[in-house]
């Protein structure tokens, strides 16, 4: 019966994953037909170095590769704007991803390079994450995979588009990780007390680091436009989104996985502790989830940091090699947001070690002879 009831959830989740992928969302595009195109020439001639900045254009002949356009020769021009982080320089050979304007009578007037083609390697990577995990995984693995495309598809579909809409970036963003905190939990926990232990301790945790963003956020005076490409969206039309309010909300977003995660964590050692010793009472079962919490906690805070500090690594680097002093670099914006965003995190996941042992403690009573059909699967 509950294998029963299990498929049928991941059925509906199937579902509801299928719907929102087919569902229409955002901006309609520039009516430009994308392709991928081939570079059979570079002309360098209007390309002016200075030092490892390159500017002006390049002329290029391509010939396009996919679509209904294959086997075009087309000429293009691809400006640089001296800036490493934006711009693409082109050699013979290289595939890139191009928009053709196509004007009366199917003509292409124009193309634009956008930059290299880089959608076979990514489509590669998924292929090899989603074969792994079902190979490893099994039953297990496929719920994991729903899960995991379902958070892609719900950040795509609902998070952005209402963000955009102008919707409060708070609400939005508790309520779309509350959304995937209980899909994820019961997909890969199952409907049974096990998953009802881990919904409860990733709840309160995530409830606690988006107060703890709020407080911190407002008392550092951060503005939210630390982020990148942030003033870039205010200039896209956009001049009324509250930057603040969605760089807070980024915060418990960004770190509710690993808050789920850990609730998982404790809320399976409970399950398989009251599995094997049905005597124990609801606060020595307590202090078994307590326990575990304490052995979690300190590499999954440190890993928090490391997930963090790796995309800020080039500005430390800049700020060392200017020898700005530690207490300027602490103090400055940038830096600042990312230090809230780490201690928000981390205390988020601190509390819920103790939410998810007292929310298990409850849940699994002395009485009760908890069925966790999940850790029996598992083992």
């Amino acid at each position: 019966m509950a294998k029963k009831r299990e498929r049928v959830s991941l059925g509906v989740f199937v579902l509801v994953t299928l719907v929102l992928l087919i569902w229409p969302g955002g901006r309609p595009d520039d009516g430009g037909i994308r392709c991928r195109a081939k570079v059979l020439s570079a002309d360098n001639g209007q390309v002016m170095q200075h030092g490892i900045i390159k500017t002006g254009f390049q002329k290029l002949v391509l010939r396009v590769e996919s679509g209904s356009y294959a086997g075009e020769v087309v000429s293009a021009a691809s400006n640089l704007m001296g800036k490493l982080e934006l711009d693409a320089f082109y050699g013979e050979g290289d595939r890139i991803l191009a928009v053709l304007t196509v004007g009366d009578g199917g003509k292409i007037v124009h193309v634009t390079p956008r930059d290299h083609y880089r959608l076979t390697g990514l489509w590669v990577m998924v292929s090899l994450f989603f074969g792994l995990l079902l190979i490893t995984g099994g039953e297990t693995g496929a719920r994991a995979l729903v899960s995991f495309v379902l958070t892609g598809v719900m950040i795509w579909k609902v998070l952005i588009p209402a963000l955009l809409a102008g919707w409060n970036p708070l609400l939005v963003s508790f309520g779309v990780v509350m959304i995937l905190n209980f899909s994820v939990i019961f997909l890969v926990g199952g409907l049974n007390r096990l998953g009802l232990t881990a919904f409860c301790g990733a709840t309160l945790g995530i409830l606690t680091t988006c107060l703890i963003a709020l407080a911190a956020g407002k008392a550092i005076h951060l503005n939210g436009a630390v982020k990148p490409f942030s003033e870039a969206l205010l200039y896209a039309g956009y001049a009324d989104l509250s930057l603040s309010m969605i760089f807070i909300g980024g915060i418990f977003l960004a770190s509710s996985g690993a808050v789920m995660d850990l609730a998982m964590d404790i809320a399976a050692s409970m399950a398989e502790v009251a599995r094997v010793d049905a005597t124990l009472s609801p606060v020595a079962l307590m202090g078994s989830g307590l326990r575990v919490g304490r052995s979690v906690l300190g590499t999954m805070t440190t890993t928090l940091l490391l997930a963090y500090s790796g995309g800020f690594t080039s500005l430390l680097m800049a700020m060392m090699a200017q020898n700005v002093p530690l207490s300027v670099m602490l103090n400055t914006p940038w830096v600042s947001s990312e230090i809230i965003h780490t201690l928000s995190g981390s205390i988020g996941l601190v509390t819920v070690a103790p939410f998810t042992a007292m929310c298990g403690a409850v849940i699994y009573k002395r009485d009760a002879a908890p069925a966790c059909d999940a850790v029996a699967r598992a083992a």
